[in-house]
C-alpha cells in the first residue's frame, strides 16, 4: 500500500509546471525505495512509462544528486529489462525513453554506465540482450561529449573514450546467444575504420563456436557492418570458413566412414551455404562495392596460391551473382580465366620436376566447379542458371576448332589433351551431371544442344554430340518428356551435314527404343530424305535406316553381343524383345529394305553407304539375311559374266557412267564385293550350323559362293589387255578415257583385293588357294606398279594417292600372324607359297600400316568391325605381337645384308615402322588401356608366376630391346648408318619411355643411357640427332631442371661454331659427341632455344605466382623479411637465372649462321631481359627498408653486367657487320639473284629484334636503378652503358647514302651490260 501510495505522490507530482517539488520528494527516497518502486511500476506495466517520465523529470542531470538517481534509475531498468519478467510493451516503452533521455547524462556517467553494459557482458549477465539496443545510444552520446572524459586513469576525448569502449568490448568473451545481436548493435554506432575492424575481426572469431544454424543471421548482420567498411574482410573470412569447413566435411566423409557419428549432416551444412549465398548475393544488389571487392579477392587468388581464395563455395557464390547484370559478363570471363589458368598451371607442372619440387600439388578449379554442381542439389536454384551458362561458355569456347582439310578427332582422356580441350571437357561435364540432378533445368540444356547442333553445323560438333550421347544413355526415360524438342531437330536432318546426322542419329537411339512416336517422326523424315534433291540429304536417309535396321531386332535373330551402343539400365523394362514387338519389328525391317532397295539405282555414294552397312545389320539382325542377300546377289547378277569362259567375269563399262564430258562412277563393284565377302563369311560361321535342316534356304549362298569363285579363276586367267589397262593406255587425268581407265584400274585393284581375303578365308591353308591369292596379288601389284609409274610421269600426283584398302583389319591380322609367326608343319607347304613372295609380305605389312594409318587420322578403320573399339584394340595386340618378333627376330641390317630389296623401304623398316604408328595410337585412342596393351606383348620371365608386374617393368622390357636394336645402328660405319631407322627407334623410345614412373629405376636407367648415347656417339644426321636430344630433354626434365645440361650443350655448340672475334682462339669442349660442325646449327642451337624459352616461362610462372603470394600475405614487417631473404622459391628463381645467364654468355659468342639461329636467339634474350626486370621489380615490390636485398640477388646483377650485358651489343654490333657485308655483296651483282633476296629477307627479319633486345636491356637497367636508389646499394656498378645505342642522324653520311642511290637509280635504267663497280667500292670504304 505504501508503495501504491508514493507511485501515485510522483505520478501527482510530475504534472505540476515546476519540479521543486518532485525533486524535494525523490531526494527523500532511498536508492533501494526508488528501486522497489521502479520494479513494481514495471510489473504493473500500465503506468510504467509515466511513473519513469516523472523521475527524469525529477532528476535533471545539472545537479549531482539528480544525474546519480538518473544512473541507478538506469541500472535497474537495464535489471529489470534483462530479466525478462516484463511484458513485451512495457519493456519497450522503458527501452525507448531510456534512449531519449542518454544524451542528457554528463560525460563521466555515461562512460560508468557504458562500462556497466562492458562489465555484464564480460560476466555473462545478460539474459535476453534487450537491453543491447541502449548501447549504440550510450556509446554515440560519449563522442559528442566536448570535455575530456577520465577512462581508467587516463583522461581521453569523448572519440578515444569510444575507441577503448569498443576495443574492451571485442575483448571479452561473447555469449553464444547474444552474437547476433552483438553485431547488430553495432551497425547503428558510428565507427572509424580501425574500430570496424575490431569488430569485424571479433565477429569472424565468432563464427567457429555457433552452431551451424546460427551462421546465417550473423552473416546477415555482418554484411550490413560491412556497408560501413571492412568489404574485403568480411568476405574473406565468410570464404574462409566456408571452405574450412567444407574441407573438414570432406575429411570426415573421406576418412571417418565408419563412424556413425559424423560433425555435420552434409545437408544441413549445404542448406546453411545456400542461404549464406543468398544474403551476400542481396547484399550485393544493394552494395555493387562488394561484388567489385568480391571480384578483386577471387582474381588475387588466381596470381598467388588461390586455395584460400578460390573454393566451392566462392565458385558458387560467384555463379549466384551472374544473375545480377552488371557482374554476369566480369564473373563469366573470370571463371573462364580461372578453368583455362588451372589446366595451364597442372600441365606446367606435371611437365616439370623442377617446379614439382617447389610448388606444392593443389586442386584444380574444374573439382571444385564439379563440388559446386554436387552439391547444388540442396535447392541451390539461385547457382543452376549459372553453371548452365559457364557450361555452355566453356564448350563454346574451347570446342574444336574448324581445321581447314583436317580431321578433328577426339583422343582418349589424358595427358594427351590441351588446357583448351580440357576445359571443353569440362563444361560438358558441368552440364551432364547439372542434366542429371535438376529436373527444372533439363528442357532448356536439352534446348540449347539441339540448337547448336543444328545452327552450327559448318564448325565442328562433335563435342555436343557426344555430351547429348551422353545424356541420352543416361536417362533415356526422362528425356521422353523433352521428346517434342528432339522431333523437331529431325525436321532438320535433310539439311545437315552427313557427318553430323550420323552422330546426332547414334545419339538419339537409345530413345527410339523407348518412344515409338519418336521413331515414326524419324521414319517419315528419313522417308522424305530419300528422294531429296541433295545427295547428302539421300545419305542422311540411307545412314539413318541403316541404324533403324540394327537395333529393332525381328523375331529369332541371334544375339550379338558385338554391339557398339549398350542401352542404359533405365529401360530394361521396355521389352524390345517380346513377340509382338518382334514381329511388327519384322514387318517394320521389311518396309526399310525395300526402300533402301530403291537407293541401289542412286549414286556411287549412296550405293557404297548402302554396302558398308548392310554387314552391321546382318550381324545384329540375322532375320533379315535372306532379304539382305538376295538384294546384293540380284545387285551383282547386274554386272556379272554368268558365261564361264569370258573373261574378264565383271562388266566394268556398266559401272562406269557417262555424261557428256562428266566420266564418273556408277556402282562401286569392288564395295559391292566386300560387302559379299564379309556377309558370307559370317552367314557360313553364324547362321548355316544351325540351318542345316532348311536345305531350300541355301540357294543363294550357293549362288553366291559359286560366283566368288568363278570370279576369282577367271580373274587370274585375265590380263591387264582383257580389262584394256596395260601400260599402253592412257591415265591422265585431264581425258575422258584417262579418267575412265583409273576408275577402272581402281575397281580392278579392289576386286583383286576383296578377293585375296575371300580366298585366303576359305581356303584353310590350301595349296592351290594360297597359289590363287598369290595370283591376285600379282595382278593387283600389276596395275599398281603401272599406276605409279604414269603417275611419276604426269606433272600432278592425283593417280598416286593411295586409296584404302578393302582387306578387313581382323584378316590383315590373321595374314600377319599366318606369314610370320605360323609354324604349325601342316601349313608349312601351303604358306611357303606367300613366303617365298618378298612383295605379298611387304605388301601385307604395308597394309597394317595403312589401317593403322586410317585410324589415326579417323578414329575407325573400314571394314567389318571397324567401329567397335574393343575388337580394333584386339586387332593391334595381335599385329604389334607379329611386328616386334619380325623387327626383333630379323633386324633392318640382316635383311638387307641378305640381298638388296629392288625399291622401297624393307619389311623390318616397315615393322618398325608399323610398331611406332600402333604406339601412337594407342596413347591417342586408348590411353587407359595401354597396361593391357603392355601386358598383350607377352613379357618373358614371369609365365609361371603369379607376380604383380608393373607398367613400368613391362615397358622396360620393351625399352631394352629397342636400345639393344639402336647399340647396334650406332656400332655401324657412318656411311652405312640407316637413318630413317634410327629416327623411328627414337620416337618409338621416346613413346615408351612416357609409360616409366619418373621415381623409378627404370626411368633413371633410361636417361643415363640416353645421356650416354648422346655423349658417345657422333652423328651428322639432323633428325637423328633432333630425336635424341629431343628424348634427352623431355627424360631430363623429369628429374631436374635442364639448365645445366643446357650450358653444357652451349659451350659445345660455341666450340664448333667459333666465336664472333675471329682472333680468338676457341677451346673446344666435348661434352656431347652428338653436338658437331654439322648438327650444332641449326639443329642443335634451335633445340636448346627452344627448352630455354621452356625454362624462362617456368621462371616468369614462378615470379607472378611469388608476387601474387605477397600481395596476399598478412604478416609482419620482420616475418615478411625472413621470407624475403630465405623463400626457396626465390633462391629457384635466381639460380635457375644465373645457370641461363651462362647459357646465353656462350651462345652471344658464337659465330651462329644467319637465319633462324640468330632470330630465335635474339628473341630468347629480349624475354631473359623482361624476366630478369620482372624479378627486379618483385624485389622493389617485397622491399622493406630495414633489410637489404638477398647477396644472391646482388651476385645474379653482377652477372648479368660483366657476362651478358656487353656481349650482347658485341652480338648486335656482329649481326650488323654480317648485313652490310651483304649488301656489299649484293651492291656487286648487277642483277639480283633469288638467293641474295632470300639471304636479305632473313637479316632483315633479324635485326627487327635487335630494339626490341636494346629496349629490354634499357628497360632492366632503369628498374635496377631504382632498387638501388631504394636499397642503397649500387647494383649499377657492373653495368657499363654502351655507346652503341646512339641512334644521332649524322648529315654527312646521310649525304652519301642518297647520293649512292641516286647513282644506283641510274645503273639500273642502263643498259646490263654498262654496269660499273666503283661505287659498290666506295660504299665499302665509307662504312668502314
Amino acid at each position: 500500500m505504501m508503495c501504491a501510495a508514493m507511485d501515485q505522490n510522483i505520478l501527482s507530482l510530475s504534472t505540476e509546471k515546476t519540479a521543486d517539488r518532485l525533486q524535494e520528494f525523490l531526494q527523500t527516497l532511498k536508492e533501494d525505495d526508488l528501486a522497489t518502486l521502479l520494479q513494481h511500476q514495471a510489473i504493473k506495466g500500465k503506468t510504467a512509462g509515466a511513473f519513469l517520465r516523472a523521475i527524469f523529470k525529477g532528476s535533471p542531470c545539472s545537479e549531482k544528486a539528480g544525474a546519480r538517481r538518473r544512473l541507478k534509475t538506469y541500472t535497474c531498468c537495464i535489471q529489470l529489462v534483462e530479466s525478462g519478467d516484463l511484458q513485451k510493451e512495457v519493456a519497450s516503452e522503458i527501452i525507448g525513453l531510456l534512449m531519449l533521455e542518454a544524451h542528457n547524462f554528463p560525460g563521466p556517467l555515461l562512460v560508468e554506465l557504458a562500462n556497466e553494459f562492458v562489465g555484464a557482458i564480460k560476466e555473462g549477465n545478460l539474459m535476453n540482450g534487450k537491453s543491447l539496443e541502449l548501447l549504440p545510444i550510450v556509446l554515440t552520446a560519449v563522442v559528442t561529449e566536448k570535455e575530456n572524459l577520465v577512462y581508467g586513469k587516463d583522461e581521453l576525448s569523448g572519440e578515444e573514450c569510444k575507441k577503448h569502449l569498443i576495443k574492451t568490448l571485442c575483448s571479452v568473451r561473447w555469449d553464444r546467444q547474444y552474437v547476433v545481436q552483438f553485431t547488430s548493435m553495432f551497425k547503428d554506432i558510428p565507427l572509424t575504420a580501425e574500430e570496424a575492424e575490431f569488430v569485424v575481426e571479433k565477429v569472424l572469431k565468432m563464427f567457429s563456436k555457433l552452431n551451424l544454424q546460427e551462421v546465417p543471421p550473423l552473416v546477415y548482420q555482418l554484411l550490413v557492418l560491412a556497408s560501413k567498411g571492412n568489404r574485403k574482410r568480411v568476405l574473406e573470412g565468410i570464404i574462409a570458413f566456408f571452405n574450412k569447413l567444407d574441407k573438414q566435411h570432406n575429411e570426415e566423409q573421406s576418412g571417418n566412414e565408419l563412424l556413425d557419428l559424423v560433425t555435420m549432416q552434409s545437408g544441413e551444412l549445404r542448406h546453411v551455404e545456400g542461404t549464406v549465398i543468398l544474403h551476400i548475393v542481396f547484399a550485393i544488389k544493394l552494395d555493387c562495392e562488394l561484388g567489385r571487392e568480391l571480384l578483386k579477392h577471387v582474381k588475387a587468388g588466381l596470381q598467388g596460391d588461390f586455395s584460400n581464395n578460390i573454393c566451392p563455395f566462392s565458385i558458387a557464390l560467384l555463379l549466384s551473382i551472374t544473375r545480377i547484370q552488371r557482374f554476369q559478363e566480369q564473373v563469366f570471363d573470370l571463371l573462364k580465366t580461372s578453368v583455362v589458368k588451372s589446366f595451364k598451371d597442372l600441365q606446367l607442372l606435371q611437365g616439370s620436376k623442377f617446379l614439382q619440387n617447389l610448388v606444392p600439388h593443389r586442386s584444380c578449379v574444374s573439382t571444385m566447379i564439379l563440388d559446386v554442381v554436387k552439391n547444388s542439389v540442396h535447392s541451390w536454384d539461385h547457382v543452376t542458371q549459372g553453371l548452365v551458362e559457364l557450361g555452355f561458355i566453356l564448350m563454346d569456347s574451347y570446342g574444336p576448332k574448324k581445321i581447314p582439310d583436317g580431321n578433328n578427332i577426339e583422343t582418349s582422356s589424358g595427358l594427351s589433351r590441351t588446357p583448351q580441350q580440357h576445359a571443353c571437357k569440362l563444361g560438358a561435364n558441368i552440364l551432364l551431371e547439372t542434366f542429371k540432378i535438376h529436373e527444372m533445368i533439363r528442357q532448356e540444356i536439352l534446348e540449347q544442344i539441339l540448337n547448336r547442333v543444328v545452327s552450327r553445323a559448318s564448325s565442328p560438333i562433335s563435342h555436343y554430340l557426344d555430351l547429348f550421347s551422353n545424356i541420352t544413355m543416361c536417362s533415356p526415360l526422362v528425356l521422353q518428356s523433352c521428346s517434342s524438342k528432339v522431333t523437331e531437330t529431325f525436321d532438320y536432318l535433310s539439311f545437315l551435314p552427313l557427318q553430323t546426322v550420323q552422330g546426332l542419329l547414334k545419339a538419339v537411339q537409345p530413345l527410339l527404343k523407348v518412344s515409338m512416336s519418336m521413331r515414326d517422326s524419324l521414319i517419315l523424315v528419313l522417308r522424305k530424305a530419300m528422294f531429296a534433291s541433295r545427295l547428302d540429304a539421300r545419305k542422311a536417309a540411307v545412314a539413318g535406316f541403316l541404324l533403324l535396321l540394327k537395333n529393332f531386332k525381328v523375331l529369332g535373330s541371334l544375339s550379338s553381343s558385338q554391339c557398339s551402343q549398350h542401352i542404359g539400365v533405365s529401360q530394361v523394362h521396355v521389352d524390345v524383345h517380346s513377340h509382338y514387338n518382334s514381329v511388327a519389328n519384322e514387318t517394320f525391317c521389311l518396309e526399310i529394305m525395300d526402300s533402301l532397295r530403291r537407293c541401289l539405282g542412286q549414286q556411287a555414294d549412296v550405293r557404297l553407304m548402302l554396302y558398308e552397312g548392310f554387314y552391321d545389320v546382318l550381324r545384329r539382325n540375322s532375320q533379315l539375311a535372306n532379304s539382305i542377300m538376295h538384294t546384293l546377289l540380284s545387285q551383282l547378277k547386274q554386272y556379272y559374266e554368268p558365261q564361264p569362259d569370258v573373261l574378264p567375269p565383271l562388266k566394268l563399262e556398266a559401272c562406269i557412267s557417262t555424261k557428256g564430258d562428266q566420266i564418273s562412277l556408277q556402282e562401286p563393284l569392288d564395295h559391292l564385293l566386300c560387302c559379299i565377302q564379309h556377309c558370307l563369311a559370317w552367314y557360313k560361321t553364324r547362321v548355316l550350323p544351325l540351318q542345316q535342316e532348311e536345305e531350300e534356304e541355301e540357294g543363294f549362298y550357293q549362288d553366291l559362293d559359286d560366283m566368288m569363285e568363278s570370279i576369282t579363276s577367271r580373274m587370274i586367267k585375265s590380263e591387264l589387255e582383257d580389262f584394256e589397262l596395260d601400260k599402253s593406255a592412257d591415265f591422265s587425268q585431264s581425258t575422258g578415257i584417262g579418267i575412265k581407265n583409273n576408275i577402272c584400274a581402281s575397281l580392278v585393284m579392289g576386286v583383286c583385293e576383296v578377293l585375296i581375303e575371300y580366298n585366303f578365308s576359305i581356303g584353310n591353308f590350301s595349296k592351290n588357294k594360297f597359289e590363287e591369292v598369290l595370283s591376285l596379288f600379282l595382278c593387283y601389284k600389276k596395275l599398281s606398279d603401272i599406276l605409279n609409274e604414269k603417275a611419276g610421269k604426269g606433272k600432278t600426283k592425283t593417280a598416286n594417292k593411295t586409296h584404302d584398302s578393302f582387306l578387313s583389319m581382323n584378316f590383315v591380322s590373321d595374314l600377319l600372324t599366318a606369314l610370320f609367326r605360323d609354324n604349325t608343319q601342316s601349313h608349312e607347304e601351303s604358306l611357303s607359297v606367300l613366303r617365298s613372295n618378298n612383295d605379298f609380305m611387304r605388301y601385307a605389312v604395308s597394309m597394317a600400316l595403312q589401317k593403322i594409318q586410317q585410324l589415326k587420322k579417323t578414329g575407325h578403320v573400314s571394314g567389318p568391325g571397324g567401329q567397335n573399339p574393343e575388337k580394333i584394340f584386339q586387332n593391334l595386340c595381335n599385329i604389334t605381337r607379329v611386328l616386334l618378333w619380325r623387327y626383333t627376330s630379323i633386324p633392318t641390317s640382316v635383311e638387307e645384308e641378305s640381298g638388296k630389296k629392288e625399291k622401297g623401304k624393307s619389311i623390318s623398316l616397315l615393322c618398325l615402322e608399323g610398331l611406332q604408328k600402333i604406339f601412337g595410337a594407342m596413347q591417342q585412342f586408348y590411353e587407359p588401356r595401354i597396361p593391357l596393351f603392355l601386358q598383350a606383348l607377352d613379357v618373358p620371365d614371369n609365365k609361371g608366376e603369379e607376380v604383380e608386374v608393373t607398367v613400368t617393368q613391362r615397358a622396360a622390357f620393351q625399352i631394352r630391346q629397342f636400345q639393344r636394336s639402336l647399340l647396334n645402328l650406332l656400332s655401324s660405319q657412318e656411311e652405312d648408318f640407316n637413318s630413317k631407322e634410327a629416327v623411328l627407334l627414337v620416337s618409338f623410345l621416346s613413346s615408351l619411355s612416357k609409360l616409366l614412373e619418373p621415381s623409378s629405376p627404370e626411368f633413371v636407367q633410361m636417361l643415363s643411357w640416353t645421356s650416354k648415347i648422346c655423349k658417345e656417339n657422333s652423328r651428322e644426321d639432323a633428325s637423328f640427332c633432333k630425336g635424341l636430344m629431343n628424348l634427352l630433354f623431355s627424360l631430363h626434365v623429369l628429374c631436374k631442371s635442364p639448365v645445366v645440361l643446357l650450358r653444357d650443350l652451349s659451350q659445345d655448340i660455341h666450340g664448333h661454331l667459333g666465336d664472333i672475334d675471329e682472333d680468338v682462339e676457341m677451346e673446344e669442349t666435348n661434352h656431347f659427341a652428338m653436338v658437331n660442325l654439322r648438327t650444332a646449327a641449326p639443329t642443335v642451337c634451335l633445340l636448346v632455344l627452344s627448352q630455354a624459352e621452356k625454362v624462362l616461362e617456368e621462371v616468369d610462372w614462378l615470379i607472378t605466382k611469388r608476387k601474387g603470394q605477397v600481395s596476399q600475405e598478412t604478416t609482419s614487417e620482420a616475418s615478411s623479411q625472413a621470407t624475403l631473404a630465405n623463400h626457396p622459391i626465390e633462391k629457384a628463381i635466381i639460380m635457375e637465372l644465373g645457370t641461363l645467364l651462362t647459357f646465353f654468355h656462350e651462345l652471344v659468342q658464337t659465330a651462329l649462321p644467319s637465319g633462324s639461329c640468330v632470330d630465335t636467339l635474339l628473341k630468347d634474350l629480349c624475354k631473359m631481359y623482361t624476366i630478369l626486370t620482372a624479378l627486379v621489380r618483385y624485389y622493389l615490390q617485397v622491399y622493406q627498408s630495414s633489410r637489404g636485398i638477398p647477396k644472391i640477388m646482388e651476385k645474379l646483377v653482377k652477372l648479368s653486367g660483366s657476362h651478358l650485358t656487353p656481349l650482347c651489343y658485341s652480338f648486335i654490333s656482329y649481326i650488323q657487320n654480317k648485313t652490310q657485308s651483304l649488301k656489299h655483296t649484293e651492291g656487286k651483282k648487277v642483277k639480283k639473284t633469288a638467293a641474295v633476296a632470300m639471304a636479305m629477307a632473313r637479316v632483315l627479319r633479324e635485326t627487327k629484334a635487335i630494339p626490341n633486345l636494346i629496349f629490354a636491356i634499357e628497360q632492366y637497367e632503369k628498374f635496377l636503378i631504382h632498387l638501388s636508389k631504394r636499397s642503397k646499394v649500387n647494383l649499377m656498378q657492373h653495368m657499363k652503358l654502351s655507346t652503341s645505342r646512339d641512334f644521332k642522324i649524322k648529315g654527312n653520311i646521310l649525304d652519301m647514302v642518297l647520293q649512292e642511290e641516286e647513282e644506283e637509280n641510274e645503273e639500273d635504267a642502263a643498259s646490263e651490260h654498262e654496269g660499273q663497280n666503283e661505287e659498290p667500292a666506295k660504299k665499302k670504304k665509307k662504312k668502314k
